[in-house]
């Protein structure tokens, strides 16, 4: 195994993954395509497919002893490895929403190293290595920090309302949107570049994996943001299915508090 890159390095292949990527995507949005769906009866289309297996070919070019972890086929980690979600938010996809995003991360011994949150119709990116995030758009790219938010009663949230009822926190979600300023629906990976850029200041979702959210960890901690479980611990391949995205530190704690007290 040669010298693992670092993470300009892996930044920069990550965004010629993500070029390629937004193509595809584009290529397949709002075009007439099959609609299946997997045995946790989750939606995946020709897109997912036809994403992930060419971003795995041009990783396996460049960085043949990676480790590569995929939404749709799964995988295998090593001392460096890369995370992707081709399409994160595949029923926006499918129902014509542009808020659909792809995910691209690297890890290092597991843990999150870089990552990338690319929206193709957006024309629209978000990168970080935990220590800085930038933000990509038609008009150039410059840094990002997030909000000073650290009261949750003044905090704009978005949440995973589907993926709650399906889980059975309905009522955590009720009373806890009762005790922020304003609440919107998640619109998956898209609510964490606004809370990057300080448009937001708190996500809370449920039922993700993680090609859901390791690719977003270093943005959201190089914005300045937390990133946790509902429990308060850094998020690994070995975390659950719910996580908080927070502003500061003080707004993550009071959303973690409010959780468990709405139990």
């Amino acid at each position: 195994m040669g010298r693992p890159p670092s993470a300009d390095e892996s930044l920069e292949f990550s965004h010629h993954l993500a070029d390629y990527a937004r193509s595809l995507a584009l290529d397949h949005f709002r075009t007439r395509f099959k609609i299946s769906h997997k045995a946790d009866k989750s939606v995946v289309t020709v897109a997912d497919r036809h994403i992930e297996s060419e971003l795995r070919s041009l990783i396996r070019e460049r960085f043949p002893d990676h480790g590569i972890i995929g939404e749709e086929y799964g995988g295998t980690t090593r001392e460096c490895s890369w995370i992707l979600d081709p399409i994160d938010g595949t029923a926006s996809f499918v129902l014509g929403n542009p808020l659909f995003g792809t995910l691209i991360g690297s890890l290092r011994s597991q843990q999150p190293f870089t990552g990338l949150i690319e929206m193709p119709v957006m024309r629209e990116r978000w990168t970080g290595d935990g220590k800085r995030a930038l933000f990509y758009d038609s008009f150039g790219s410059h840094g990002v920090s997030v909000s000073d938010c650290k009261m949750l009663q003044h905090a704009r949230l978005y949440i995973q309302i589907p993926d709650f009822l399906r889980s059975g926190h309905a009522s955590r979600l009720y009373r806890l949107q009762k005790h922020v300023a304003a609440s919107h629906s998640s619109c998956d990976c898209y609510a964490y570049g606004l809370l990057a850029s300080g448009h937001c200041d708190l996500v809370i979702e449920d039922g993700l994996e993680p090609c859901d959210y390791l690719p977003i960890v270093p943005v959201i901690l190089g914005a300045g943001g937390f990133m946790s479980d509902w429990d308060g611990n850094p998020l690994d391949l070995n975390s659950g299915k719910a996580v908080v995205a927070a502003a500061t530190q003080a707004l993550l704690h009071e959303a973690i508090r409010a959780l468990k007290s709405f139990r």
